[in-house]
């Protein structure tokens, strides 16, 4: 037998055993037996989507097929997270993105930033944190985003300069590298549609009284987000820095590749119309009575109906079908824990034991440990799905305001995507590209945390106090 074989067999076995364990416990008072078999189930699932012994989508199945067979839940009951609006918010999201891929926008965005900002390799890293920075309202999948769109560029131009991987890793490669990357898991936080994983935290911090919505999340996220962004390409330029210090050429290398790509298209004045379209929606949805799903599916419909995306490619998004089937699934389960009493159980023992603790200094630790416990995960849903739910629930226990709890372990959420070459989607193919070594990957994944948990809590502090979150 193959040793891949084994290891999965080994890893499945695993998820087995946790899960089997948590099925087994006596439920606590207040938490029926059904309530604890979900928990068993849930803890089964979470614990695959992290080791991955089979692909997400079939430990989904699997799942789903165990809570009906064993009747934890009906077929309805369980199959309803197929149902949900946040499901389809990102579904379709996904749908979106692939326009900016297709009709060429994003990358011609990314040339034109370049084109004025490229003289330098700090002006370079500046110019591709603006382009993340406009693309990421509108395409939720990270992995899309910075790997599929973003990478691509950085790669060209760092080789376009005499830089390449593992014989020249600081001429200019590793510093941009290093710099798009940790730029992505701010623009991932700052806008509720900009990572997959987000829709699910306002799905959760709702099941506890916290309702956010799109432009209340994008407004607490300015001000940390975007001075976040100022400091990480200088930080990295000061501290990272590469060889190369001027760049005479670049101006002349984007307006090549815009050459090369001609006018804007029909098509993608359609998509910059979609694109606009899109965000005024969904800042003014709240005021007129349109939710978040219902405007990305009025963007979809100008998209397919101008034949800028046909329905061939969007049935053959695997992306958005995968997730729509472990989303859903997390989403139910996250609701049938609570309604089976596990939340209510959590929240009534913390409120116990915790009765008297400061609240600041309580939900900085909480918050900390939510955060650095991500080296364990290899998946920020994942992360969410298992821990963002009670952590949420400790908080408002102490006595944090609900939405300033949930508002910052949402954004902790995507920023720990930082810390390893495993710990979001685009890591490993920013890794894998040969100008970071691992060691300075970890060092400086850790020293920016620091950074980002520093000014999160400092300037978001005082901005979050001007929006009377707290």
């Amino acid at each position: 037998m193959k040793k891949s074989v084994v290891n999965q067999i080994m890893l499945f076995a695993v998820c087995i055993a946790v899960g089997g364990f948590f099925w087994l416990l006596p439920p606590p008072e207040g938490v029926s037996v059904q309530g604890m078999h979900m928990f068993g189930i849930f803890i089964f699932t979470v614990l695959g989507i992290i080791l991955r012994p089979v692909p997400i989508g079939t430990f989904a199945i699997l799942a789903l097929t165990i809570i009906t067979l064993t009747k934890t839940l009906t077929f309805r009951e369980a199959f309803s997270g197929f149902n949900h609006h946040v499901v389809w918010l990102i579904v379709v999201a996904f749908f979106i993105s692939r326009g900016f891929i297709k009709t060429g926008l994003g990358q011609r965005v990314s040339f034109f930033v370049m084109k004025y900002m490229g003289g330098s390799p700090l002006g370079m890293g500046y110019g591709m944190v603006l382009t993340d920075l406009i693309l990421a309202p509108a395409i939720p999948s990270v992995t899309a985003r910075v790997g599929g769109i973003i990478y691509p560029i950085v790669n060209s131009l760092a080789k376009g300069f005499g830089s390449e991987p593992h014989s020249h890793p600081r001429k200019l490669g590793a510093y941009l590298i290093k710099t798009t990357f940790q730029a992505s898991v701010v623009t991932s936080g700052m806008f509720l549609t900009s990572m997959a994983g987000n829709p699910l935290i306002t799905d959760l911090a709702a099941a506890s009284g916290v309702h956010i919505t799109w432009g209340m999340w994008a407004l607490a996220a300015l001000v940390p987000g975007l001075t976040s962004l100022l400091v990480i390409p200088l930080f990295l330029y000061k501290f990272y820095p590469p060889e190369v210090k001027h760049m005479p050429n670049a101006k002349e290398f984007a307006q090549n590749k815009l050459n090369e790509m001609g006018p804007i298209s029909t098509h993608e004045w359609i998509m910059i119309f979609a694109f606009v379209l899109l965000i005024t929606l969904w800042i003014i949805g709240p005021y007129i009575g349109l939710s978040a799903v219902v405007a990305a599916l009025v963007g979809l419909c100008v998209l397919l109906l101008s034949s800028v995306l046909t329905w061939e490619e969007v049935s053959q998004e695997k992306g958005a079908w995968n997730t729509l089937v472990w989303f859903s699934t997390l989403i139910m389960m996250a609701g049938a824990l609570n309604t089976f009493g596990l939340t209510t159980w959590l929240s009534e023992f913390v409120k116990f034991h915790v009765t008297g603790y400061n609240w600041v200094v309580a939900f900085g630790i909480l918050s900390l440990v939510y955060f650095y416990s991500h080296y364990f995960f290899a998946s920020i849903v994942a992360h969410i799905g298992a821990m963002y739910a009670p952590f949420l629930i400790l908080s408002i226990a102490l006595g944090t305001p609900p939405m300033l709890a949930a508002l910052i372990l949402a954004y902790f959420s995507n920023l720990f995507g930082g810390l390893t070459h495993y710990a979001c989607g685009p890591a490993p193919i920013y890794f894998g590209s040969g100008y970071v070594k691992v060691g300075s990957w970890w060092t400086f994944g850790f020293f920016l945390s620091l950074i980002n948990i520093f000014i999160y809590f400092t300037v978001g502090g005082v901005w979050w106090k001007v929006l009377n979150l707290y």
